[in-house]
């Protein structure tokens, strides 16, 4: 017989969620009530919270379709949230409680995105343990690309004289709020290269960066007055995280990106363990993109994953 206690989350719990996120071993920014919420009006949120003896011990972001519970649909991770008390055994009770919970609200199945080690600020891995214990299959995989900053292999030579092309034709890199600028690039591009659009609308990143001025930042390579291309980071403590990379035709030819990439890994971020790039695969993981994957590692950074699992109820 468990002592857990596992219930929906609710908005009146929205400060202690957010503090249980910010003392977390494994949460980020992104699991904040005020990052999940920008696009609440397209999930239907089933969040729950567990607890002992009263304490909040684990998260879990989560939305509901039909009888399928996901962890998080609308984040790129999202599993389980603990904080420093959580343990092997503990965990094994908590997966066992959060399985029989949504037995008895008529969900089927539990699509589980653990939030990759890299973003972990202690090591987290007792989830997965438990999915393997309960029966969890591993149902896809994505390639991204990340540098270990305090020992990052050196950038190609190809890199280095891109960001120096850029610097002597006068490009400046500096941080910038001109988001309309940028997306305006974004957009062009995304539309031009791949027929798609940025994940977030001009609005959303707007009102994102304003509710997490210190996390989501953007960075500009400028000739004079006009922004060329940009790089919009999103910072999760020890790990960054590369939200979108664009470069108008212009700012592609003389390097700016490389300017600006060399310029967050040299200086900006230099003090922080990981720099992600994201993924580079298509398809659900079944497809990679070879050429931006090299692009990626040509900047020193090399294969980490992120997985989803599948767990039947």
């Amino acid at each position: 017989m468990t002592d857990l206690t596992v219930k929906p989350y609710d908005a009146s719990e929205a400060d202690a969620w957010n503090a249980f996120v910010a003392a977390s071993r494994n949460g980020t920014f992104l699991h904040d009530r005020r990052f999940m919420e920008y696009h609440a009006h397209r999930f239907h949120d089933a969040s729950l919270v567990v607890k002992r003896a009263g304490k909040v011990l684990a998260l879990l972001p989560a939305n509901r379709s039909e009888t399928q519970v996901v962890s998080h649909g609308g984040l790129t991770y999202g599993g389980v949230i603990v904080g420093n008390d959580m343990r092997t055994g503990l965990m094994l009770e908590t997966m066992a409680a959060i399985s029989a919970y949504l037995r008895q609200t008529g969900a089927t199945q539990l699509i589980y995105k653990p939030t990759p080690h890299f973003y972990h600020s202690a090591p987290v891995e007792e989830d997965l343990y438990a999915l393997s214990r309960l029966g969890g299959r591993l149902i896809q995989t994505d390639a991204s690309a990340a540098i270990p900053l305090s020992r990052r292999p050196k950038e190609s030579q190809s890199r280095r004289q891109a960001a120096k092309r850029a610097a002597k034709e006068g490009f400046v890199v500096s941080e910038t709020q001109d988001w309309s600028a940028f997306w305006g690039i974004l957009t062009d591009v995304l539309a031009e290269r791949h027929e798609a659009a940025p994940t977030h609308s001009l609005a959303e990143i707007e009102q994102l960066a304003q509710s997490f001025p210190s996390r989501i930042r953007l960075f500009g390579a400028m000739q004079g007055n006009t922004m060329q291309a940009g790089v919009v980071s999103f910072d999760c403590g020890r790990c960054i995280h590369i939200q979108y990379i664009a470069g108008n035709p212009e700012g592609r030819a003389a390097g700016a990106i490389d300017a600006i990439i060399l310029h967050l890994i040299q200086s900006v971020f230099a003090d922080r363990d990981w720099f992600d790039f994201g993924i580079s695969t298509t398809e659900g993981g079944a497809v990679l993109n070879p050429g931006l994957a090299q692009q990626k590692e040509m900047f020193g950074a090399r294969c980490v994953v992120y997985q989803r699992y599948a767990l039947d109820l």
